[in-house]
Protein backbone atom coordinates (compact mmCIF):
# COMPACT_ATOMS: atom_id res chain seq x y z
CA UNK A 1 0.00 0.00 0.00
CA UNK A 2 1.03 3.71 -0.81
CA UNK A 3 0.15 6.58 0.26
CA UNK A 4 0.54 9.74 -1.30
CA UNK A 5 -1.71 13.67 -2.07
CA UNK A 6 -4.77 13.04 -3.78
CA UNK A 7 -4.29 15.28 -7.31
CA UNK A 8 -7.38 16.75 -9.38
CA UNK A 9 -6.96 13.35 -11.71
CA UNK A 10 -8.52 11.80 -8.52
CA UNK A 11 -11.77 13.07 -8.74
CA UNK A 12 -13.82 10.49 -10.55
CA UNK A 13 -12.27 7.64 -8.33
CA UNK A 14 -12.60 9.99 -4.50
CA UNK A 15 -16.19 10.45 -6.12
CA UNK A 16 -17.17 6.26 -6.66
CA UNK A 17 -15.33 5.15 -3.28
CA UNK A 18 -17.45 7.40 -1.21
CA UNK A 19 -20.50 6.24 -3.21
CA UNK A 20 -19.73 2.75 -2.92
CA UNK A 21 -18.57 2.85 0.45
CA UNK A 22 -21.11 3.99 1.52
CA UNK A 23 -23.58 1.48 -0.23
CA UNK A 24 -22.05 -1.62 0.61
CA UNK A 25 -19.96 -0.69 3.86
CA UNK A 26 -22.20 1.73 5.48
CA UNK A 27 -25.61 -0.43 4.59
CA UNK A 28 -24.96 -2.79 7.61
CA UNK A 29 -25.29 0.35 9.89
CA UNK A 30 -28.29 2.12 8.01
CA UNK A 31 -31.48 1.77 6.76
CA UNK A 32 -31.87 2.33 2.80
CA UNK A 33 -33.43 6.09 2.67
CA UNK A 34 -30.57 6.96 4.96
CA UNK A 35 -27.82 5.39 3.06
CA UNK A 36 -29.82 7.13 0.00
CA UNK A 37 -29.57 10.57 0.82
CA UNK A 38 -26.06 10.05 2.39
CA UNK A 39 -24.85 8.51 -1.04
CA UNK A 40 -26.33 10.54 -3.65
CA UNK A 41 -24.75 10.39 -7.16
CA UNK A 42 -21.00 10.20 -7.46
CA UNK A 43 -20.41 13.57 -7.86
CA UNK A 44 -16.66 14.27 -8.83
CA UNK A 45 -16.97 17.88 -9.41
CA UNK A 46 -17.72 18.26 -5.61
CA UNK A 47 -14.15 16.24 -5.01
CA UNK A 48 -12.33 18.18 -7.50
CA UNK A 49 -12.93 20.99 -5.77
CA UNK A 50 -12.52 19.47 -1.95
CA UNK A 51 -8.92 18.13 -3.73
CA UNK A 52 -8.23 21.92 -4.88
CA UNK A 53 -8.88 23.29 -1.48
CA UNK A 54 -5.42 24.80 0.04
CA UNK A 55 -6.94 24.59 3.51
CA UNK A 56 -7.12 20.59 3.37
CA UNK A 57 -4.90 17.81 2.34
CA UNK A 58 -6.87 14.50 0.52
CA UNK A 59 -4.42 11.44 1.11
CA UNK A 60 -4.82 8.50 -1.06
CA UNK A 61 -4.42 4.97 -0.17
CA UNK A 62 -3.32 3.32 -3.28
CA UNK A 63 -2.93 -0.72 -3.75
CA UNK A 64 -1.47 -2.22 -6.78
CA UNK A 65 -2.62 0.70 -8.53
CA UNK A 66 -5.92 1.28 -7.69
CA UNK A 67 -7.50 3.70 -5.32
CA UNK A 68 -8.55 2.06 -2.25
CA UNK A 69 -9.41 4.54 0.25
CA UNK A 70 -8.93 8.20 1.46
CA UNK A 71 -9.19 10.58 4.23
CA UNK A 72 -8.31 14.35 4.33
CA UNK A 73 -7.27 16.55 7.10
CA UNK A 74 -8.37 20.03 7.78
CA UNK A 75 -6.04 22.69 8.97
CA UNK A 76 -7.53 22.88 12.02
CA UNK A 77 -7.50 19.65 12.73
CA UNK A 78 -10.66 18.40 11.71
CA UNK A 79 -10.63 14.86 9.89
CA UNK A 80 -13.51 14.94 7.66
CA UNK A 81 -13.31 12.03 5.25
CA UNK A 82 -12.19 8.71 5.58
CA UNK A 83 -13.84 6.12 3.28
CA UNK A 84 -12.40 2.79 1.82
CA UNK A 85 -13.52 0.80 -1.29
CA UNK A 86 -15.46 -2.15 -0.34
CA UNK A 87 -13.00 -4.44 -2.08
CA UNK A 88 -10.18 -3.18 0.08
CA UNK A 89 -12.23 -3.01 3.76
CA UNK A 90 -10.18 -4.97 6.42
CA UNK A 91 -6.98 -4.60 4.40
CA UNK A 92 -5.22 -1.77 6.81
CA UNK A 93 -6.37 1.21 4.64
CA UNK A 94 -8.86 3.16 6.84
CA UNK A 95 -5.77 2.57 9.74
CA UNK A 96 -2.84 3.57 7.46
CA UNK A 97 -4.76 6.87 6.08
CA UNK A 98 -5.36 7.71 9.60
CA UNK A 99 -1.98 6.87 10.60
CA UNK A 100 -1.04 9.75 7.97
CA UNK A 101 -3.27 11.95 8.61
CA UNK A 102 -2.42 11.76 12.21
CA UNK A 103 1.67 11.98 11.26
CA UNK A 104 0.47 15.12 9.49
CA UNK A 105 -1.29 16.87 12.43
CA UNK A 106 1.55 16.24 14.23
CA UNK A 107 4.30 17.80 11.85
CA UNK A 108 2.09 21.10 11.85
CA UNK A 109 2.28 21.01 15.75
CA UNK A 110 -1.70 20.46 16.02
CA UNK A 111 -2.82 19.14 19.15
CA UNK A 112 -6.27 17.81 18.85
CA UNK A 113 -8.16 16.05 15.99
CA UNK A 114 -11.57 15.98 15.41
CA UNK A 115 -14.38 14.24 13.84
CA UNK A 116 -17.66 13.11 12.80
CA UNK A 117 -17.57 9.54 12.73
CA UNK A 118 -20.61 7.34 11.12
CA UNK A 119 -21.52 4.14 13.09
CA UNK A 120 -19.64 2.40 10.20
CA UNK A 121 -16.03 4.26 11.06
CA UNK A 122 -16.50 4.78 14.97
CA UNK A 123 -14.74 1.29 15.56
CA UNK A 124 -11.48 2.59 13.68
CA UNK A 125 -11.55 6.25 15.33
CA UNK A 126 -11.84 4.40 18.76
CA UNK A 127 -8.97 2.28 17.86
CA UNK A 128 -6.48 4.87 16.95
CA UNK A 129 -7.58 6.88 20.36
CA UNK A 130 -10.42 9.15 19.60
CA UNK A 131 -12.95 9.10 22.15
CA UNK A 132 -16.82 10.10 21.77
CA UNK A 133 -17.48 13.51 23.08
CA UNK A 134 -21.60 13.09 21.97
CA UNK A 135 -23.45 11.60 19.28
CA UNK A 136 -25.29 13.95 17.32
CA UNK A 137 -28.21 13.41 14.58
CA UNK A 138 -27.71 15.15 11.23
CA UNK A 139 -30.18 16.02 8.77
CA UNK A 140 -29.73 15.20 5.17
CA UNK A 141 -32.02 14.74 2.15
CA UNK A 142 -34.84 14.56 4.50
CA UNK A 143 -33.36 12.19 7.31
CA UNK A 144 -32.07 11.86 10.21
CA UNK A 145 -28.41 9.83 10.38
CA UNK A 146 -27.18 8.87 13.73
CA UNK A 147 -22.92 9.81 14.05
CA UNK A 148 -20.56 10.88 17.08
CA UNK A 149 -18.41 13.59 17.55
CA UNK A 150 -15.40 12.22 18.10
CA UNK A 151 -11.30 13.91 19.17
CA UNK A 152 -8.13 12.61 19.80
CA UNK A 153 -6.30 14.90 22.49
CA UNK A 154 -2.83 13.15 22.52
CA UNK A 155 -1.72 13.78 19.14
CA UNK A 156 0.84 10.57 17.57
CA UNK A 157 0.04 8.03 20.37
CA UNK A 158 -2.33 5.30 19.52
Amino acid sequence: MSLRLATATDSAAVAAIFHEAIRVLAAADYPPDQIEAWAGAPDPARWRARISDPRRELWIAEIDGSVAGFCDLEADGHVDTLYVHPNFAGRGVASSLLQQIEARAAARGLSRLYTEASLTARPVFTRHGFVVIAPQDVPRGGVVLRNYRMEKLRIGRV
